[in-house]
């Protein structure tokens, strides 16, 4: 798949709010920090299409961006588990979240980030429950490939399929990328292309 462009539509609190549309929604969402600003941009070919920030946490609402024209919508949630926010903040984030992935007809894949520099964390471990439970279909997206050896990234890697695999079978699709050389880019891509395909027939 090749994406000619990709344009911001608009960011919504509610899903009431969302654009009116039957197109398939690819959701990407993360720990805060886990880089999902330079993936998103990095699938655009489009640097400055998400807002990166050194702080983490800046993504605060459902932010739409239409692909190719109306092929696709690529939507950019909230992250999940920033302490550093009052309770009242956390829950209306959870609110956003929650309501976008339980409600929302059009979403087709949720994209799971996770930083392969890190052990699996508990939170993580909880938010994927959660999907299977929910019954939302989701990938995990490995980031940050760039910051570890070749050796480590398998053996981190690894590790973390090998912890999912006591709870889930068969695993959830997973994709290995980073935002600096652009691996996993194409795999991503071609994802996405091959359930559009098959959405049609």
């Amino acid at each position: 798949m090749t994406i000619k462009n990709a344009t911001y539509v608009k960011s919504s609190e509610f899903i009431s709010q969302c654009p009116v549309h039957r197109c398939p929604e690819y959701a990407f969402i993360g720990r805060s920090n886990v880089g999902k600003s330079s993936l998103i941009n990095m699938l655009a070919d489009n640097r400055k299409l998400a807002k990166t920030s050194a702080q983490p946490g800046k993504t605060l609402l459902i932010n739409h961006f239409i692909i190719n024209g109306g092929e696709w919508y690529l939507v950019d949630l909230p992250g999940y588990g920033f302490a550093k926010r009052s309770k009242t903040e956390r829950a209306r984030l959870e609110k956003i979240i929650s309501g976008y992935i339980l409600q929302r007809e059009q979403l087709t894949n949720l994209f799971l980030l996770i930083d392969c520099r890190h052990e699996p964390q508990q939170i993580d471990l909880e938010f994927m429950r959660w999907l299977g439970e929910s019954n939302v279909p989701f990938s995990i997206v490995f980031t940050k490939a760039d910051k570890l050896s070749r050796a480590k990234l398998t053996e981190n890697v690894n590790a973390y399929l090998q912890r999912l695999s006591e709870e889930w079978d068969p695993l959830p699709p997973h994709f290995i990328t980073s935002a600096e050389s652009k691996q996993g880019r194409e795999d991503l891509l071609a994802y996405i292309e091959e359930i559009n395909k098959s959405l049609t027939h």
